[in-house]
């Protein structure tokens, strides 16, 4: 399925869904940044997705990480939640979704980088190199959030 991500376009179609999903920012010993290049938008992000009902929010986040990156973490803390109602997520099959994401820290705890169905490429990037992917604004937002040491206040927004 693939997906077209507006922000603040006011010709973005108007939502009918809300689906609570994660992220989350993962730095290894080195501070370098977990990212996979996604199959649906063939954008690069942080490795996350939808919750499930049955499991905690954590749980998630610990499942969608290792899912599209083959890398296990336990969490850290929560950078903020992401409610916009300019960003919206369409989907080819009509499904039009308000972004409703909760970012967390993470640190990895083993496994190995491999690719899944949801993702085409990850790796482990130098902060300093992430201007040179293509980043949709909202997940930059998150990423910025997540690297920012000095900020202890989950964003809400």
């Amino acid at each position: 399925m693939s997906r077209i991500d507006y922000f603040r376009d006011p010709n973005a179609p108007k939502a009918n869904s809300v689906v609570p999903s994660v992220t989350a920012v993962v730095c290894d010993n080195a501070g370098r940044l977990l990212i996979i290049h996604k199959t649906d938008n063939d954008l690069w992000a942080l490795p996350g997705g939808g919750h499930d009902i049955g499991e905690s929010v954590g749980a998630t986040v610990v499942r969608e990480v290792e899912e599209e990156t083959g890398i296990t973490v336990e969490i850290d803390s929560i950078v903020g939640l992401y409610t916009n109602p300019e960003h919206v997520l369409a989907y080819d099959d009509g499904e039009v979704r308000q972004q409703f994401s909760i970012c967390f820290r993470a640190h990895p705890t083993g496994g190995s980088l491999r690719t899944s169905s949801e993702s085409k490429e990850v790796r482990w990037i130098n902060p300093a190199d992430l201007d040179t992917l293509n980043i949709h604004p909202s997940m930059r937002l998150r990423i910025e959030h997540g690297l920012d040491a000095s900020r202890h206040e989950p964003y809400i927004g």
